[in-house]
């Protein structure tokens, strides 16, 4: 009696897209999680806010610059097993973050865990603009899993260290393990792409043409949401005088990445109304002075959490609409394309926030905080001039 091979489940549609969102959920969950030890990090090992600053930038140099170097050989390598492997290897890597023993081996985790978010990214993003028609739509359904998964994890983490210790944090990573043997056995494979048609591992046309500009305004951008998730928790405890494991340094990260999260969202259901120029750059205008006013507001109240709560979706909205941009512009190279917008800005803007935290024991968090917003006028200037040539 012969025996017929099982066939392959593959996702396609509405399930797909679900378990992709999922998955960038579970993977930022877990890569952009640092922000919330910062506070403990620095009193356990009595480090000043420059040292902070240069674990932030570590991980964005491996977890976001080299987005655009791990799309390229995702088109090569198939988008499937690529991402797959990426959400494996960062949600294991960076669940350890709550134990490391010392700084030499919190660098090394920070490395090589942002490395598995580098890889998944720009996969992932790539299989998500071909679930449907409406790119801006599916790029932001995919999207909001991202800030959302970073919403949820300072809350569940902190809760866990209170009720029953660090130690107990990396049992989360099974999460990302199971979603990450979902995505290998139930998404798509790509076809592969051989000779000469084959993309640049590094392309430096793409860099210095108009994705490239479009990147740098979401380096910009990126800088003040950087700023935002990383100084805050500093800025509540050693200005605000909270305590470090206050539940509501988690709650203040959790509302401003699940209103980034539902900004990404409306933005790319928005995209068929209204013209995508004008969402771009006008989110990023008015986020500024909401980002603002969340350092006079009064901390924990009312009013706080609503602009908190502003700033996040109005700082993310152009996320999705500036990917869909950047590929179109780019059509045979759609990965390397996303990781540009979607990694590499925030990678780049994680090694200028190293002088931030210079800056923030030179002229103190609140001064440094301030200037960080600034940056989202040059990023609306600059995106705006793109787009509106390229339309």
């Amino acid at each position: 009696m012969t025996h017929q091979p099982l066939k392959r489940a593959t996702l396609t549609g509405v399930s797909l897209a679900v378990l992709l969102t999922i998955s960038h959920t579970a993977n930022d969950a877990f890569s952009n999680v640092l922000p919330v030890y910062l506070p403990i990090l620095q009193s356990r090992f009595d480090l000043g806010e420059a040292a902070l600053a240069t674990f932030v930038a570590v991980i964005s140099i491996s977890a976001n610059v080299l987005q655009p170097v791990m799309g390229a050989l995702s088109d090569r390598w198939g988008r499937r097993r690529s991402a797959a492997l990426g959400l494996m290897v960062g949600s294991v890597l960076m669940s350890f973050i709550a134990v490391v023993p010392s700084v030499g081996f919190l660098l090394l985790v920070l490395a090589l865990g942002g490395l598995g978010s580098a890889i998944f990214h720009p996969s992932a993003v790539s299989m998500a603009r071909a679930v449907g028609e409406r790119k801006g739509l599916s790029i932001g359904f995919f999207t909001a899993g991202g800030p959302l998964g970073s919403a949820i994890m300072p809350v569940v983490v902190l809760a866990i260290i209170r009720q029953y210790g660090a130690e107990y944090v990396p049992w989360l990573a099974i999460i990302g393990v199971l979603l990450g043997l979902a995505l290998l056995f139930g998404a798509p494979q790509q076809t592969q792409v051989t000779g000469s048609n084959r993309p640049k591992v590094f392309d430096l046309q793409l860099l210095l043409g108009p994705v490239g500009v479009l990147a740098a305004a979401g380096t910009l951008r990126s800088l003040a949401f950087i700023s935002f998730t990383n100084a805050m928790p500093l800025w509540l405890v050693n200005v605000q005088s909270l305590a470090q494991d206050d539940a509501l340094i988690g709650w203040t990260l959790f509302v401003y990445s699940a209103a980034a999260s539902a900004g990404v969202l409306v933005s790319g259901a928005l995209e068929h109304r209204f013209s995508r120029l004008y969402l771009i750059s006008g989110s990023m205008l008015l986020a500024m002075p909401l980002l603002i006013s969340t350092l006079f507001a009064p901390t924990g109240s009312v009013l706080y959490f609503i602009c908190v709560a502003l700033a996040g979706a109005l700082t993310n909205a152009a996320i999705p609409l500036m990917v869909v941009s950047a590929q179109d512009l780019a059509p045979d190279r759609i990965a390397a394309a996303s990781g540009m917008l979607m990694g590499f800005t925030w990678g780049i803007a994680g090694v200028i926030y190293i002088g931030f935290g210079a800056l923030q024991q030179a002229v103190g968090l609140t001064p440094a905080l301030f200037i960080s917003y600034l940056f989202m006028m040059p990023a609306a200037a600059l995106a705006f001039y793109v787009i509106r040539r390229s339309d």
